[in-house]
Order: C-alpha cells, then sequence, then structure tokens
C-alpha cells in the first residue's frame, strides 16, 4: 500500500498536515477555548482567531527507555527526616508554569504550550457538530457544482491519468497472447537438445540450437510495453446535486424592544448569518422587520435601521407566506424561519400567529425556531406558540433569551446535529 503525504509548507513554515492532526489531537482544548472566547466576545468579533492553552503535561509525549531492572535499593547519607519505606513528595511551587504556585526555591517544570487558531479554525469549531434541520430537498436546476466520476478506463489521456496496474495488465496478456506458443515450443526443444546432448548427436544438436536462437530472437522481438498497452483513468463530469434552502430572518422592531433587547436579538441573527455563511453556499438569507406592519429588507438596514413602532407579529408571518409562494417553492427549498422577539403583542393577535404557523408556515417549511428575549414573564404570544410546539416537536422550536451569555447555548440547542433516527 502506498502512502502521499502532503509536506506542503503553509506561510508560517509549519506543516499543514501535521496542523489539522495536532488540532484534532488536543481538540477538548480547542473546544474549552472557543466556548470561552465566545462568552467573552461580542458577536461582531467572532470572525476572529484565538490563542489556545494547552497545559504542559498534556503536550509531553512518552518516553520508553531500558531501565535497570529488579529492585533497587539506594543509601543516602545525611538522611534524618526518612526511614526505609517513607514516599518522599514531589517538590512544590513553580512546577507546574501555569502562575498558580507560590514562590518557591525548589522545583522545576514547563511552561503551557500556546498557539493561535486562525479565523477559519476558529470558525470550524465554533460551529462544530451543528446543521440546519431537516435539510433533505435535493435539486440538480441551475446548480453550478459538478463533481468527476470514475468511468472506467480509456486508451488516450495524459500521462498524470496513466493507469500502471492496468496497463502492466493489458502488457502481460499480449505476452500471454503473442509468445505463449512460442515459449512452449521453445521448452520442448530445449528437452530435445537435452536428449541429443546425452545421445552425442551433433547434427541433431545444430539443428535445434538454430531453431532455439530463432524462436528467442522472436520472443525479444515482443516488446515489454506498446502503445495498445496504456491504460488512463477515464473520469467524466457530473452534475453534483445541492441543497437549496432559505432562511427567513423576522426580527421584532416594536416600541417595546428595548435598545438592549435589539442588541441581543441582533447578535443572535448574527451567529446566524456567520453560521450560514461559513457551511452553506447555496443558502439564501431573507430579512424581515416588523412592528404593526412588516417589510422586507436589506442586510444594512436589518441589522442598523432604527424604525419602530405598534406591535402586530403576525404582519411578519404573513409576508413570510407570502415571499414563500413567490419566489420559494417547498418542492424545490429547504425553507428555514428565525423570530426573535421580546414576546409583547396585541393579544388579539397571538392566535392569529399561531394559526398561521400552524396551517399555512410549519407544513411547508423544514424547521421554524422562535427565541424569545426578555427577563419578564412569559406572555400571551409564548403561551400561543407553546401549543405548536406541542403539536409539531420536529418542526418547531422555542427557547428563552435572558442575557448575552444564553445566546450561544441557545443557538447550539437550536442548530444541534440530530441523529437519524
Amino acid at each position: 500500500m502506498s502512502y502521499l503525504i502532503d509536506r506542503r509548507q503553509n506561510a508560517k513554515h509549519k506543516n499543514m498536515v501535521n496542523r489539522r492532526r495536532f488540532m484534532e489531537r488536543y481538540k477538548k482544548h480547542v473546544k474549552a477555548a472557543v466556548d470561552k472566547a465566545v462568552t467573552q466576545r461580542s458577536i461582531t468579533d467572532m470572525e476572529h482567531g484565538e490563542e489556545v492553552c494547552i497545559p504542559a503535561d498534556d503536550v509531553s509525549e512518552p518516553r520508553f527507555q531500558h531501565g535497570r531492572g529488579g529492585r533497587q535499593t539506594v543509601v543516602h547519607p545525611g538522611n534524618r527526616e526518612f526511614v526505609a519505606g517513607d514516599r518522599i513528595p514531589r517538590p512544590s511551587g513553580g512546577a507546574a508554569g501555569n502562575g498558580d504556585g507560590q514562590a518557591s526555591n525548589q522545583g522545576e517544570g514547563e511552561d503551557d504550550f500556546v498557539f493561535r487558531l486562525t479565523s477559519d479554525e476558529f470558525m470550524d469549531v465554533l460551529f462544530d457538530d451543528l446543521e440546519l434541520p431537516n435539510l433533505t430537498k435535493r435539486h440538480l436546476k441551475g446548480t453550478d457544482s459538478f463533481k468527476f466520476e470514475h468511468a472506467g478506463y480509456s486508451n488516450d489521456g495524459t500521462p498524470a491519468k496513466l493507469c500502471i496496474p492496468r496497463t502492466m495488465r493489458a502488457s502481460r496478456m499480449r505476452h500471454i497472447a503473442l509468445n505463449g506458443k512460442r515459449k512452449r515450443q521453445r521448452k520442448d526443444l530445449l528437452v530435445a537438445f537435452d536428449e541429443a546432448c546425452d545421445a552425442g548427436d551433433e547434427i541433431a544438436q545444430r539443428r535445434l540450437r538454430l531453431e532455439l536462437d530463432e524462436i528467442e530472437a522472436r520472443i525479444k522481438r515482443v516488446s515489454f510495453l506498446d502503445e495498445n498497452d496504456l491504460r488512463f483513468n477515464l473520469h467524466i463530469k457530473k452534475p453534483q446535486p445541492t441543497s437549496q434552502a432559505v432562511m427567513f430572518c423576522l426580527m421584532d422592531v416594536s416600541g417595546s424592544m428595548d435598545q438592549s433587547i435589539k442588541d441581543l436579538a441582533k447578535r443572535f441573527y448574527l451567529l446566524l448569518y456567520l453560521f450560514l455563511k461559513k457551511h452553506y453556499t447555496k443558502t439564501e438569507v431573507v430579512f424581515i422587520r416588523h412592528h404593526t406592519t412588516a417589510k422586507e429588507v436589506d442586510e444594512q438596514e436589518f441589522f442598523y435601521s432604527r424604525e419602530t413602532g405598534g406591535t402586530v407579529v403576525s404582519s411578519a408571518l404573513k409576508l413570510m407566506h407570502e415571499v414563500m409562494q413567490e419566489r420559494y417553492s417547498p418542492d424545490e427549498w429547504n425553507i428555514y424561519g428565525a423570530q426573535a422577539s421580546d414576546g409583547d403583542n396585541w393579544n388579539d393577535d397571538s392566535p392569529v400567529c399561531a394559526d398561521l404557523l400552524r396551517n399555512r408556515i410549519l407544513p411547508q417549511v423544514q424547521h421554524f425556531s422562535y427565541v424569545e428575549i426578555t427577563k419578564r414573564n412569559h406572555q400571551a404570544l409564548w403561551q400561543e406558540y407553546a401549543h405548536v410546539e406541542a403539536a409539531h416537536p420536529e418542526a418547531f422550536a422555542q427557547k428563552h433569551i435572558r442575557s448575552a451569555g444564553d445566546i450561544f447555548p441557545v443557538f447550539r440547542e437550536l442548530f444541534a446535529k440530530r441523529i437519524a433516527a
């Protein structure tokens, strides 16, 4: 078996394969550092790298050497503190190199190993084990993704695609076909030649020698490798089925949403936007802001517009359904929705929202998430959505966010990978 090792160097002259192996080996420490960074930095800084500190004890490699063997007894002269059988403790202070010990005149050790994650590595670890739920619909329309599949062998091709085993097999088959009979004749002539030698018949020996030389010449005239023996790997380009998905982001910007709640909602959507951009190139995002009326906006206006007003949540759900009917057919698109609100809604409108979800939206979407951002008690909208979640647990989920520290844990719960039943 042959192995190909990629020894291309990156910008800092470090082996790329070894770096991936190192990160896989210390995945626990890398994951812990990334989770800690998420709680300490703002969502807008998520795309930056992060320093990872690994204890020296975990980086050390085991070493094997020949021991002295047997039981050894060592006598230290001048000992007044210990007797035979006592265990001598390891010197403390300054041995770990992590800054937690006190000053000491004894002990030695190594500093913890620190390396820096790149922005791409940080995002990979951040969104590890996350996915859009129920991503199933596939299509070929308008795809620009292709892959090459092996489709047998060809007599023509580039040297890079030469299949050596198949070529040598064809060469061997040609040799057997052309020289098989001649080799059998040569074997018979050799037997006859030995018999002539034993009988002392020189005339027969000369005749058999001439025939052997002629057969040997014919065998050698068959080339080791012929152009007809060449076999090349044949690859054909086939369109790769891709999953099309659209994410509807519905954000409440009514007067009841103060600036702190809006900031938390924006952080949740920024995290969702980074997740989609990192893992799904074929995913579109539709931004909808709403107060008493709903409006489809672009990314800039969605995150930074200061427009506000009353609260009618059903206006956003109605607009989402209209956009779905016009541009995103459920037969071709995986449709997702994420709604963020403080739960405050016009009382008569909450049952309308639940009815829209239950009868119009959920039958056509893969999954819909509702995030309520408030420190108060849940209101009528949460209660109505609770009935929807009980009836459609696979297609609908609602979570509660009280502070910035709840954003990432809630996000991981909503988009954690599901194990197929």
